[in-house]
C-alpha cells in the first residue's frame, strides 16, 4: 500500500522547514561569532542591534531557540561588550 497524499505533503513541508531552520540557526551562529571577533566597544555597539534582532527573531518568530536562551545570549553579549575597552 502506498503513502497517502497527506503524508507526502507533510514530508515535503517538513523538509522545507528543516532547511529553513538550519539556515536561520547557521545565520544566528555566524552573527554571534561576528560580534565576538569585534575588537572595539564602538564597533560592537554598532553591530549589537542587528545581533539582538536576529536572536529575538530566532526565538519569537521562528521558534528555533527558547526565549530564555535568547535572553541569556543577549545578556552574555552585552556583558562581553561592556568588558571591551
Amino acid at each position: 500500500m502506498g503513502k497517502s497524499l497527506s503524508v507526502l505533503k507533510r514530508q515535503r513541508q517538513n523538509k522545507k522547514r528543516r532547511l529553513m531552520n538550519k539556515m536561520r540557526k547557521t545565520y544566528l551562529k555566524t552573527m554571534l561569532k561576528k560580534i565576538k571577533k569585534v575588537e572595539t566597544k564602538k564597533e560592537a555597539l554598532e553591530l549589537y542591534p542587528k545581533v539582538q534582532r536576529t536572536i529575538d527573531r530566532a526565538a519569537k518568530k521562528f521558534g528555533i531557540i527558547h526565549e530564555n536562551k535568547a535572553a541569556r545570549l543577549k545578556s552574555k553579549i552585552l556583558k562581553y561588550i561592556h568588558s571591551l575597552s
